[in-house]
């Protein structure tokens, strides 16, 4: 049965599902490092430059906080609140530049969010958000206040769990071969007229064999949604990776369902252990679940 695991690993965007907790993509914007002008990859800040401030997310709480320090590109920055009202962003000192995604650097990045993540409600920022200061960020702050307060209402009380299911693509072809009429029709025809190194006959068999492969994938998708709809609030169906994996989700979590969320799983994992291979990952703040973008309009504030 799977054992969870929380290593790290660097979220990437995803498109939304239908099914999933309402976005508010349009209504803020998160400033990425490809939007940073000019920004140098040298940490070291230029004479008379003032820090600029990393933002790890966005959380709701009313007095000034602090969580530990970061090794974020090496440093040892304390982390701390910058407010508008009761939401704040949670940042540490940085020079302006942009950060390489390296090992070390998402790790720490991981690492911050997970003890916020233990005593408040996050909203996390993509790996490279950085601000010039901290006006800068009470302004955006202030300027999608609404649309922050709601995001952290829909998120309150959530973790977001990773499950990747995989298969030995080879051993089901083989089943496929044996157990699937039509393609075990077509294959004792292509032995009688000895067809098999023809490269149409091989072309119509691998049409045959994928045609089946997805529609198995899907079958197998659809039994693992079903087994855990009841014990998710939302879920998301990502990108799958290499020809092993037919399923790459995310699942939002109401805090006080994970155990009823662990059995659940491990009871599916559990039915298709013969077939499938689970891998179980959380939890972790709603990274899959919220598409929030800051971005400041210099000199205005105003949303883009």
């Amino acid at each position: 049965m799977p054992k969870k695991s929380n290593r790290a690993t660097k979220a990437a965007k995803k498109k939304p599902n239908p099914e999933g907790v309402k976005s508010n993509s349009g209504e803020a914007r998160a400033i990425v490092p490809s939007e940073l002008p000019e920004m140098p990859r040298n940490p070291t800040p230029r004479a008379g430059e003032e820090a600029g401030r990393y933002v790890y997310g966005i959380i709701e709480v009313n007095e000034p906080s602090t969580f530990g320090k970061t090794s974020l590109g090496g440093t040892n920055e304390s982390v701390y609140t910058v407010h508008h009202k009761d939401v704040a962003a949670v940042v540490s000192n940085t020079p302006i530049f942009i950060f390489d995604p390296t090992r070390e650097n998402a790790l720490a990045h991981e690492h911050l969010i997970e003890n916020v993540m233990k005593t408040h409600t996050i909203i996390p920022m993509s790996f490279g958000t950085v601000f010039r200061t901290e006006q800068d960020i009470k302004e955006v702050l202030k300027s999608i206040y609404p649309s922050l307060k709601d995001l952290l209402k829909q998120m309150e009380g959530k973790l977001e769990f990773g499950i990747k299911v995989n298969w030995d693509r080879d051993h089901i072809i083989e089943e496929l071969k044996r157990k699937d009429e039509e393609i075990h029709k077509f294959q004792t025809e292509l032995a009688k007229k000895h067809l098999q190194s023809t490269y149409f006959a091989r072309m119509q068999l691998g049409r045959m064999i994928d045609k089946a492969l997805g529609q198995k994938a899907a079958d197998y998708n659809r039994e693992i949604y079903t087994a855990l709809r009841s014990v998710c609030v939302a879920s998301r169906d990502n990108k799958v990776i290499g020809d092993k994996m037919i399923l790459n989700a995310a699942f939002l979590i109401d805090r006080d369902r994970e155990k009823e969320f662990d059995v659940a799983v491990n009871k599916i994992a559990k039915q298709f252990a013969e077939k499938l291979s689970f891998k179980y990952t959380g939890p972790w703040p709603p990274y899959n679940f919220v598409n929030i973008r800051l971005k400041l309009e210099r000199g205005t504030g105003s949303q883009s």
